[in-house]
């Protein structure tokens, strides 16, 4: 006989719970939001100021770009532990997912966060020296399997994007050339440019200066589809070794569990800061593409990168 007046209570309850929750998303940001991420000055903190700069105005609230140096690790981690109500927030590149993979991490990168977009991406260029008598990567391909271990590529450090687009390319392509690591990006370039080593997978910033004077040649684009910033140049993908992709990729990320109204709301605010013009001058005038993208695009390319990657550190051993 009570039945009715207990479906009415639920229905009520139920009801004022889903205009409880809707305000709720209303009312997000009602304070500061903090964006955590890697040294000042870096690639990843050039990114964190644009996104600063962009969101204020639309979300009504400061943004404060939190600079944590050191291990790559640790801004990961402050924001893995951190309250899961949006107001701590992850601005990383692909080392937070592929960073674990050559060492301990405190935290796993697909359960300890909820991904919000894609920002940017940044191609890397396979350089040659002009010595080298190739100029195509399956030209390349064909000199290196008759010479075995004579070229040599030079890279940054341990686990550095040009580390692992030269292992990833050894791997694919089948060919043996010998890693010569530098602590930096300029004696790298230096020893590239003196034709000490042959090749590299350098950053477009470093190197398209010396490909317009001629002093390197670029053969291709690392990414998986034709980058806007080398027009004409194919990709290494489509130049004799398929499935091939190297590209530094950028995203922002909330502790697992925020609210997913939340996290659309992020990310439809990011997408459209990174879709305005100035931020598009910004990121391709240091030779980084914008993306944006949904949470669910940058998921898959996390999982992309770790499956193909993976391997690739396993089989090598590489380790941080």
């Amino acid at each position: 006989m009570r039945l009715p007046g207990f479906v009415s209570w639920a229905f009520a309850a139920t009801l004022s719970a889903l205009v409880s929750g809707a305000v709720s998303g209303q009312e997000y940001p009602n304070k500061p939001i903090r964006l955590v991420t890697t040294e000042v000055g870096g690639a990843v903190d050039f990114v964190a100021r644009i996104l600063a700069q962009g969101l204020a105005g639309r979300l009504g609230q400061q943004l404060i770009v939190e600079n944590r140096g050191g291990v790559q690790s640790i801004p990961a981690d402050i924001v893995a532990k951190a309250r899961n109500d949006g107001y701590s927030l992850l601005v990383s590149s692909g080392a937070m997912w592929i960073g674990p993979l050559m060492g301990q991490a405190p935290y796993n990168a697909l359960k300890d966060f909820a991904p919000i977009a894609m920002t940017n991406r940044s191609v890397l260029l396979l350089t040659m020296h002009p010595s080298v008598p190739v100029r195509s990567v399956g030209e390349l391909i064909a000199h290196v399997k008759a010479r075995p271990g004579e070229l040599s590529y030079a890279s940054a450090g341990t686990g550095a994007a040009s580390h692992l687009a030269g292992e990833l390319f050894k791997a694919m392509a089948g060919v043996n050339i010998v890693r010569i690591s530098y602590k930096g990006s300029g004696a790298a370039t230096a020893d590239l440019l003196s034709g000490r080593v042959q090749m590299a997978f350098f950053s477009a910033t470093s190197v398209i200066p010396h490909v317009k004077s001629g002093k390197l040649l670029a053969l291709a684009v690392t990414s998986a589809e034709p980058s806007v910033l080398f027009p004409g140049l194919p990709t290494i993908a489509a130049s004799g070794v398929p499935g091939y992709e190297s590209a530094q990729m950028y995203g922002v990320f909330a502790p697992a569990g925020t609210p997913s109204s939340v996290i659309a709301r992020l990310n439809r605010e990011i997408v459209q800061v990174i879709g305005q013009a100035d931020a598009k001058e910004k990121l391709l005038g240091v030779g980084s593409e914008p993306v944006g993208s949904t949470p669910q695009e940058l998921v898959f390319k996390m999982k992309s990168e770790i499956e193909r990657l993976g391997k690739v550190i396993k089989d090598a051993g590489i380790a941080l």
